[in-house]
């Protein structure tokens, strides 16, 4: 770890962090707590995906379904429209919407040889987006003066990297740079967000294995055909098994930092309580040698 203690953490005139974990446990709440204080740079490796990484394909396939439009063909051909996808902190649809569902095309569904080729897509470019870490950090405090730095990782970071080997490129780059931070969801914050997505099934990324198995078990559970999948049907399928599968390897990526608890940082409203928090994180972890 880049602090040896509590008292060490508190201290440093410059203070860089990484969050990761579920989705919808506090990441991006919390990135924008610190970053309203006003010293806090946020980095989010979902907008940075999408504003950098896989702007093209997201603009490239609207272009694709605007140019079988008449009108629209001609304007494209005529480069007379643009199209900039609108890509904020909080609005990452166009990335989600890039991604698509398997299934079947009647229902909003992707073929899942080109699902498949997105997810792909998506891996790369999160993991050129984690490895750019370092690139803000000094950035940050170069052009903007900002003494310290949080990265917002998406969900799916622990699909992309192996925390039992000592030399994985992600892992070893994050952590030669920043404080790794689990936030940790109990049995409690997976029963919400289970019921949340079932409310709202929206796409995700996969790892290959994990999705290959999951879709050929769906196929056989269900009996339907590759092209009609219902959609929603099958990532509401997917998504407590992908949780369950990400779980171990939170916990195996926490040993490259610190582990804390969701619930506490649900409380956080202020950088004194979360400096507070980290400090006894890492005394936990010096304390214990987990």
């Amino acid at each position: 770890m880049i602090y040896n203690s509590g008292a060490e953490w508190r201290a440093a005139p410059q203070k860089r962090i990484l969050v990761f974990g579920m989705s919808g446990l506090g990441k991006t709440h919390l990135s924008h707590m610190l970053r309203e204080s006003g010293e806090w740079f946020h980095y989010s490796i979902d907008y940075r995906i999408g504003t950098c990484y896989m702007g093209e394909y997201i603009a490239d396939d609207a272009r694709a379904h605007m140019m079988q439009i008449p009108f629209l063909r001609g304007l494209l051909l005529s480069d007379s429209i643009q199209v900039i996808p609108n890509i904020s902190f909080s609005n990452l649809n166009a990335v989600t919407a890039y991604l698509g569902k398997p299934g079947d095309p009647d229902k909003g569904g992707r073929p899942i040889d080109e699902f498949r080729e997105r997810q792909a897509q998506f891996r790369t470019a999160e993991i050129r987006a984690l490895l750019d870490t370092d690139y803000f950090i000094r950035r940050s405090e170069r052009l903007y003066g900002y003494p310290h730095f949080i990265c917002d990782t998406g969900g799916s970071i622990c699909e992309w990297v192996d925390p039992e080997d000592p030399d994985d490129v992600v892992l070893k780059a994050l952590s030669d740079t920043t404080l790794m931070i689990w936030l940790k969801g109990d049995e409690e914050h997976t029963a919400s967000l289970i019921r949340r997505f079932d409310k709202a099934p929206k796409p995700m990324s996969y790892q290959a294995e994990f999705l290959d198995r999951t879709w050929a078990a769906y196929l056989a559970e269900s009996g339907a055909s590759p092209d009609r999948v219902d959609p929603d049907a099958f990532i509401r399928y997917a998504y407590a098994r992908a949780l369950a599968h990400r779980q171990p390897r939170y916990e195996a990526m926490a040993r490259w930092g610190v582990t804390v608890p969701a619930a506490k940082v649900e409380g956080i409203s202020d950088t004194g309580t979360f400096i507070d928090v980290i400090a006894e994180a890492i005394d936990d972890r010096v304390a214990t040698g987990a």
